[in-house]
């Protein structure tokens, strides 16, 4: 049997954006509330019964949390240009290395209604 595991997380953070379109807005420094979850996939250890342990994806997310929250993401070298698309990549990147059956990584800006997932 394949099971699916997910965990979610939120940081704040402010960056600017260039863009064709709400350009003006997106230039100044502005902020967001951030919603992510990632999720991994496997068949649970036949000894824990756990595809991986909960603690120690937690302390991975955490590691990754704290790099972007409350953070000027224009500051983060290996991001590049503060997209959502650009935040799911950066969280996989940064989780995949320690735990190898991560599957997805979906961000949302509830307030604003966007979403992006991030499938391998």
């Amino acid at each position: 049997m394949n099971y699916e595991l997910s965990q979610k997380f939120y940081f704040e953070a402010a960056h600017t954006l260039r863009r064709e379109i709400d350009a003006e807005g997106s230039r100044r420094i502005h902020g967001h509330t951030y919603h992510a979850q990632v999720f991994v996939r496997g068949t649970p250890d036949p000894v824990t019964k756990m595809i991986v342990d909960l603690g120690f994806l937690r302390r991975e997310i955490e590691r990754v949390r704290d790099l972007l929250d409350h953070r000027f993401l224009d500051e983060i070298p290996e991001l590049g240009a503060a997209t959502i698309e650009s935040l799911c990549s950066f969280i996989f990147q940064e989780i995949s290395a320690s735990v190898p059956s991560i599957t997805k990584v979906r961000v949302e800006r509830a307030a604003s209604g966007d979403a992006c997932d991030l499938s391998v």
